[in-house]
């Protein structure tokens, strides 16, 4: 008959004396906030839209484009016959406020003065290439930090 030595569970066994003072593990830290993506965008126009009652609606919103916001105006006759009719059907659907009006769309668009519409089209391109309007800089005197915004508040500023 042969003879096997019996050991103790692990359980069973002492723990290595450096284990018994060790510190608790910590606990894991929570996870970050998840960043929020900014999908609205406020402007002010620089001469305004003047509705039929002649109210002027200079500050408004505009939203970011989607994928289906620059296919479906190429869908449009109007576009197909002039492609230079693509921004204001395009226009139309980004933008989501207008002083109070309640309703705004390409037809608004079509009737704004030329400098507002220039100046919504690089409003556009801004919001929707680069992601934002404003930069973060320090002031080199004093060290403050403050925001500028890079969309410029008159037709040709940047």
């Amino acid at each position: 008959m042969r003879r096997t030595a019996v050991r103790a569970p692990a359980a069973e066994a002492a723990p290595p004396p450096e284990a018994a003072v060790a510190a608790p593990a910590p606990a894991p830290a929570p996870d970050p906030e998840p960043q929020r993506l900014r999908t609205e965008f406020e402007f002010e126009l620089p001469r305004g839209y003047v509705d039929e009652s002649g109210t002027v609606h200079r500050t408004g919103t505009m939203r970011l484009a989607t994928a289906r916001d620059e296919l479906v105006p190429l869908r449009d006759v109007r576009v197909q016959e002039n492609p230079a009719y693509l921004s204001v059907v395009l226009l139309g659907r980004v933008i989501t406020r207008l002083g109070g009006l309640t309703s705004v769309h390409d037809g608004v668009v079509e009737n704004m003065f030329a400098s507002d519409l220039a100046f919504l089209q690089d409003f556009y391109r801004q919001v929707n290439a680069e992601g934002h309007t404003r930069a973060g800089v320090t002031c080199p005197h004093c060290e403050q930090p403050f925001e500028v915004e890079l969309g410029g508040s008159r037709l040709g500023e940047s």
